[in-house]
């Protein structure tokens, strides 16, 4: 893991100890990291394991550990000063998380072994910073694959027709069966425009049934838009991309973004950017042989300028 990414990864980590009983935004979050504001959730996820807003609530949940077992504070009062929204809030989340509510905590902290078993749960995760000593030993062998199915290109901009879903990612050929008609309508075939798919939400931070999906085909030069209550236009940004060719079937292409984000971009010289990944469709399922998707993945990327921190 490079050091830098390390170093940038344990001062959100610290931050989010330091401030917890605050309201904590991912922008706020991302913008401290110095990571994309737009690939930040992906980033922390890949490398700590848990959504960021997962660990916020872990750390708060730590924290109200002292206050049922060292004060007499009610529920209500410690779930706002640990920071959590409402009450109802804290003990959804305290009994999902430790099995046990505020409640049943408090009525048994004369029971010290007890209450040190909970304390204990997650502690060193929690509050030890992260090594990535071990990572960057088993990264030595994993960043030669990379280098040899990650290439470095540069993309012009694009003027695209797209549909959008929202919804499940594995439901997206909804949006492409209507793209696909439009697109044969208009005599756009694979022959001639690219199809390319862009996921604009993660599913580990957004609800599966908010998560939205862009269909969209390029357009001809001459191609006069017309909007209507399905098919938008909007211009996809160009610049450097690290490219990876994915072949496989499409419920495994989460797993690539993982590991993009979790063993090569932290082992690279560059940095997420601020723009969406593209999927650029290369083939239709539904005709291939082993029912596999062949995809060529796009990561927005810029060149990572190392900075001093105090």
């Amino acid at each position: 893991m490079n050091n830098e990414y390390g170093k940038r990864m344990n001062a959100v980590i610290q931050y989010i100890k330091d401030n917890s009983s605050e309201r904590i935004t991912l922008d706020e979050l991302a913008e401290h990291s110095n990571f994309s504001k737009f690939h930040f959730s992906r980033i922390f996820t890949s490398i700590v394991g848990v959504t960021p807003i997962a660990y916020v609530n872990q750390v708060r949940l730590h924290n109200s550990i002292q206050y049922l077992t060292n004060s007499d504070r009610t529920i209500l009062d410690i779930s706002q000063l640990c920071g959590f929204e409402s009450v109802t809030t804290f003990n959804t989340a305290f009994k999902k998380f430790y099995n046990q509510t505020p409640s049943e905590v408090r009525a048994s902290r004369s029971n010290d072994s007890n209450i040190s078993l909970i304390v204990s749960k997650n502690e060193k995760e929690l509050f030890h910073p992260l090594n990535y000593d071990e990572h960057r030993k088993i990264s030595h062998f994993l960043r030669r694959i990379w280098d040899m199915n990650v290439t470095i290109k540069e993309l012009p901009a694009y003027e695209v027709a797209y549909v959008r879903h929202i919804g499940s990612y594995l439901d997206t050929h909804l949006a492409w069966s209507v793209l696909g008609k439009w697109a044969n309508e208009h005599q756009i075939t694979p022959m001639s425009q690219y199809f390319i798919g862009i996921s604009l939400d993660d599913p580990a931070t957004v609800e599966e049934s908010e998560c939205r999906y862009d269909a969209c085909v390029t357009l001809p030069e001459d191609f006069v838009k017309k909007i209507t209550d399905v098919v938008q236009f909007k211009t996809l940004s160009g610049g450097t991309y690290a490219l990876y060719n994915f072949y496989d079937t499409v419920d495994k292409l989460a797993i690539a973004y993982q590991s993009l984000f979790d063993q090569w971009l932290p082992n690279s010289e560059y940095d997420s950017d601020d723009r969406p990944c593209l999927e650029f469709c290369m083939n239709d399922p539904a005709n291939d042989k082993e029912r596999k998707c062949k995809v060529e993945l796009y990561i927005p990327i810029k060149k990572r300028i190392l900075a001093e921190r105090g």
